[in-house]
């Protein structure tokens, strides 16, 4: 049984015998089992079923996903939209801050923001402290944190070419950003 993430309406990969007594969160239609909730297919004794699963806000040591809202020559400033995962409902964003000294490991007095993220970028980041009243302490500094998706300036998705740089595909302009190591590598 995959352990992936199914949408409402997609089919339920089930292993080869009699069909499972079903759940919540389960339906047939044209005699195939689908999904009624996102989530993934668990056993629960003999019944199949998928459960709801709730967002929650960031705590210390959640990973996150934001996009870089505002840059300043000291922070960045993110719009959190995914906890642990989780997407959050639509309107219901946190905001994390990347702290200067936060963005890498070492030679954190040598970073320069506007060098490491700019407006749009999409972020994976790690919550290090609740921070202020209104945002959260976000790093970067792990190898597998940091843009994962990025636009450049004609507008075309940019891929990473190194752990400080994305090339746009279409122009072959070099831009310099602080890289997440793409997973699986």
């Amino acid at each position: 049984m995959s352990s992936d993430f199914l949408l409402p309406g997609q089919p339920v990969p089930l292993p080869k015998g009699p069909l499972p007594q079903l759940g919540k969160g389960l339906y047939i239609k044209d005699s195939q089992v689908r999904a009624s909730l996102v989530g993934v297919p668990r056993y629960e004794g003999s019944t199949l079923a998928i459960t709801r699963v709730r967002p929650h806000p960031p705590a210390p040591n959640s990973v996150v996903l934001g996009t870089v809202t505002r840059l300043s020559p000291i922070q960045a400033l993110l719009s959190v939209s995914v906890v642990d995962g989780i997407p959050l409902p639509p309107g219901e964003e946190f905001t994390g801050v990347i702290r200067s000294q936060d963005v890498r490991a070492t030679e954190k007095d040598k970073v320069k923001i506007g060098d490491c993220f700019r407006g749009g970028d999409v972020v994976r980041g790690v919550v290090i402290s609740l921070g202020d009243a209104r945002s959260y302490f976000v790093t970067t500094a792990r190898n597998d944190l940091g843009v994962i998706f990025a636009t450049s300036e004609a507008g075309h998705t940019m891929e990473p070419v190194s752990w400080q740089e994305m090339r746009c595909p279409k122009t072959g302009s070099i831009e310099k950003r602080k890289c997440a190591k793409p997973e699986g590598l």
